[in-house]
């Protein structure tokens, strides 16, 4: 019977390098790594430093935060709610709105006044609400009809401006892009815009307290421009 036979397990030898021959010279050896320094933990004046920093930056935080927010609503825009009937089919009550201001603002800053474009949708204040017993301060929104120096004519429930462009008149309601054609606006007007102020309607106009009542708005009372509806969710809308 043969034994078992145990055989060695072949592998690549390991390289050896050569011996350096006497009189050549020897291999210069790496330098040995120097052993880092653990970092060294903050001292307390640091500490305390550190600490005053990170209060002062909360309470700077929380003290400009208002005031920021403030600045915002006053030049920047402001968010609304809508309360009332008058710009159905438009806008609805209890509709969230954001109104923006900076092209008022800058108005006010280069001292001219803001004259928003026919069809755009303003929300301004007027004195004159007040001989309707409305507060004064009362905020409306409504939609831009005529602008300053055009005629403006309502007889049979029907719209027509007058200008250089349309000497002849248009309707503006079957004109511009909302395209109302309700022919309810009730009233027997004809003025000339005063300068610096702009004829406004509500969509609704057998329920709406507007120029029609109180007259041309003055340009400075205006506080913005209707630019988008965010609630409800299902019916935001630019405009």
């Amino acid at each position: 019977m043969l034994d078992n036979v145990i055989r060695p397990a072949h592998s690549a030898p390991h390289p050896v390098s050569p011996a350096p021959l006497p009189g050549q010279p020897q291999p210069a050896q790496p330098p040995a790594p120097t052993p880092s320094r653990p970092p060294s933990s903050p001292s307390p004046k640091a500490r305390r430093r550190d600490t005053a920093r990170s209060i002062i930056s909360t309470v700077l935080v929380l003290l400009l935060a208002p005031v920021i927010a403030v600045l915002l609503t006053t030049y920047v825009f402001q968010s609304y709610q809508v309360d009332g009937q008058s710009m159905q089919t438009t806008l609805f009550n209890n509709d969230r709105l954001v109104v923006w201001k900076t092209t008022r603002t800058w108005a006010r800053i280069t001292g001219h006044p803001y004259i928003p474009a026919r069809g755009d949708i303003v929300v301004f204040t007027d004195a004159n609400i007040a001989n309707f017993g409305e507060d004064p301060t009362k905020q409306l929104i409504k939609r831009v009809i005529a602008l300053p120096g055009e005629r403006l004519v309502v007889a049979n429930n029907v719209v027509m401006v007058y200008n250089a462009e349309h000497p002849n008149g248009f309707d503006p309601d079957l004109t511009l892009p909302y395209r109302r054609t309700l022919r309810d606006t009730a009233g027997s007007i004809d003025v000339i815009v005063p300068a610096g102020h702009v004829f406004v309607m509500g969509d609704n106009r057998t329920d709406s307290l507007d120029s029609r009542m109180f007259g041309a708005v003055p340009a400075n009372d205006i506080i913005g421009k209707l630019i988008l509806r965010v609630l409800p969710v299902n019916d935001t809308k630019r405009f």
